[in-house]
């Protein structure tokens, strides 16, 4: 049987991380819709971003979700904001098993003071702003992520072995163990 996993959540959840884990443990492909953007595009999603502003990003990432998202057993990590444009999160839910992996505030600010990605949107905020700003994006995007057809909590996710364990979980969801 021919199939897909689309993971979505929050920038830092863990899903390129949970992504390619799934992926190798199920013999299939891993894509990162961002990594797939510029290897199309030849730049990086900060320089598409600053080129075209936010709406023109949005469209292309709409439009590179439609081609990425229709391979076959893949694993597709996609942009935290992907889900909340057009009508990304019912295409995706109508391609695929979607899964959001759900993350706490505090948390995601660590993951992403910790990470060695350029993310456009919290660039020069200082902790207090980015939690505050985590908490305001978290809460108007999580009517989107919760759209999707399974919640996986991975907010303790901080160790090989915990990643391990989250796989396993998540195939276990999917009926896929």
């Amino acid at each position: 049987m021919q199939q897909s996993i689309i993971l979505i959540g929050y920038m830092g959840a863990g899903k390129t991380t949970v992504g390619r884990q799934l992926a190798l443990s199920l013999g299939w492909q891993f894509y990162d819709l961002d990594w797939y953007i510029e290897t199309r595009f030849h730049k990086s999603v900060d320089l598409i971003f600053q080129e075209m502003g936010e709406e023109g990003f949005r469209d292309l990432e709409r439009r590179m979700l439609h081609e990425a998202a229709e391979f076959q057993n893949i694993v597709l990590s996609c942009g935290g904001g992907t889900p909340c444009f057009y009508d990304n999160m019912d295409y995706m839910n109508s391609l695929a098993e979607t899964v959001y992996l759900k993350v706490d505030p505090e948390v995601l600010a660590m993951h992403l003071r910790m990470g060695k990605t350029i993310r456009p949107l919290i660039k020069g905020k200082t902790p207090e702003e980015l939690v505050d700003y985590i908490r305001g994006t978290l809460a108007q995007r999580e009517p989107f992520y919760t759209k999707a057809k399974h919640t996986i909590d991975v907010s303790l996710m901080d160790n090989y072995e915990k990643i391990a364990i989250t796989v396993k979980l998540l195939k276990e969801e999917l009926g896929l163990a």
